[in-house]
């Protein structure tokens, strides 16, 4: 589909109908934006991207299949000049943290205001980013905190001390299992876990136990050092 000067073009994806109409109509009333594609769950997005290589697309975090994080980690690799906003009901900083560690660089909260949602695709669309305000303060805190844990791990943590294991053990763990450790690593409980990866609290536990088994330690903080020592993790 030829592309006019000027114009932004959107995919939007969201699995309530309804709500995606309801932006559709808020941004087709600019006259430079244009929808080009629409979707359901995030299954869909990285092909709609890929058929109609848009400027944005406007995504929900929380969708059947594939949600919107997963998503927006296919779409950075099928098409990296696609920007990717997400939109979500959670202004949890833990949520947005995860966000934009999947490429994508707008988080969105469906409560906000029409103006400010135009705004926001303007902003990526241009090549920055937009994090809607009222999480931008918990971010700031988020970062700080991950920023503090740094400094206290280093202090208390004498990693010469910690023996160096054989590097083929971390080729035992699943992709989801290092995904885990990392998550371990940055001091989230198996509740937040759950949440960063959309996965249930039991599950979590599951992967846990088995990266404890693999690594051959009895806990979590033995799982942790070993795996920072090894430089299996990053901080």
């Amino acid at each position: 589909m030829e592309k006019h000067s000027g114009e932004i073009r959107i995919v939007l994806v969201d699995d309530h109908q309804l709500f995606r109409e309801g932006v559709k109509r808020i941004l087709e009333m600019e006259d430079d934006f244009k929808v080009v594609g629409e979707g359901s769950d995030g299954e869909e997005a990285a092909g709609l991207v890929e058929l109609h290589q848009p400027d944005v697309v406007l995504m929900d975090i929380n969708m059947p299949k594939v949600n919107g994080v997963s998503a927006a980690e296919e779409i950075v690799k099928v098409s990296p000049d696609t920007r990717v906003i997400i939109l979500s009901i959670h202004d949890d900083e833990g949520y947005v943290y995860r966000t934009l560690r999947s490429g994508a660089t707008g988080y969105l909260l469906k409560e906000m205001a029409t103006s400010d949602l135009v705004e926001a695709v303007r902003v990526v669309a241009q090549g920055g980013a937009y994090v809607h305000p009222k999480v931008t303060g918990k971010l700031i805190d988020e970062f700080r905190r991950l920023s503090e844990q740094e400094e206290t791990m280093d202090r208390s943590i004498s990693l010469e001390d910690t023996p160096v294991v054989d590097p083929r053990i971390i080729e035992s763990l699943t992709r989801r299992e290092r995904e885990v450790l990392q998550l371990m690593a940055e001091g989230k409980s198996n509740r937040m876990i759950g949440e960063f990866l959309f996965i249930s609290e039991k599950t979590v536990k599951n992967h846990v136990s088995s990266i404890l088994q693999k690594l051959n330690v009895q806990d979590r903080t033995q799982a942790v050092v070993i795996s920072i020592k090894n430089g299996w993790v990053k901080l």
